[in-house]
């Protein structure tokens, strides 16, 4: 798709897209308000913007849209709509041993424990004992560095997903 068709597309075709990529209800609303945009780059730098505009708990919806690492059955149920972007973001994970997925497994609840919303990582070329390890040493963040950490890696993700979008990148 180009950004041309994205424009001309009708309001819900535009907000599933975009919620597609960003799980943000607000971070939607204030994409639609700042578009259009002239090309990519331009909404990349518009999505960054209104990313930024957003606060603590738009982060923690657009968290609440993705899958725990590792877990192949909820993404397949639950994300069905994202589902071919968030396998292939996870895809190192299927390469993953049966221990790995037990430690991401008992990581993901650590975490979840204890900041209260689900890891969230921007998967992409990543191994799955990559993640785990960035998984064990961002639980020992406070949770005010680690906050800002989720939302800059919601951020790659949202970008990567826009780039998808618009046939940038596989």
């Amino acid at each position: 798709m180009t950004i041309a068709e994205f424009d001309h597309l009708d309001l819900t075709e535009k907000k599933a897209l975009l919620h597609a990529c960003c799980g943000s209800t607000t971070w939607v609303h204030n994409m639609l308000s700042a578009l259009p945009a002239e090309d990519l780059v331009d909404l990349l730098e518009i999505a960054e913007e209104q990313w930024y505009l957003c606060h603590e708990p738009d982060w923690r919806e657009a968290f609440s849209h993705h899958p725990k690492i590792g877990d192949i059955e909820t993404l397949k149920e639950k994300f069905a709509a994202t589902a071919q972007w968030t396998e292939g973001e996870q895809a190192a994970v299927k390469e993953a041993s049966q221990q790995t997925l037990q430690q991401l497994a008992a990581g993901n609840q650590a975490y979840e424990q204890r900041f209260g919303y689900i890891f969230i990582v921007c998967a992409t070329g990543k191994s799955a004992d990559e993640m785990l390890q960035l998984l064990q040493q961002r639980l020992y963040n406070n949770p005010e560095v680690e906050i800002q950490i989720a939302m800059e890696e919601q951020l790659r993700i949202t970008q990567l997903r826009l780039e998808k979008l618009f046939g940038i990148t596989e």
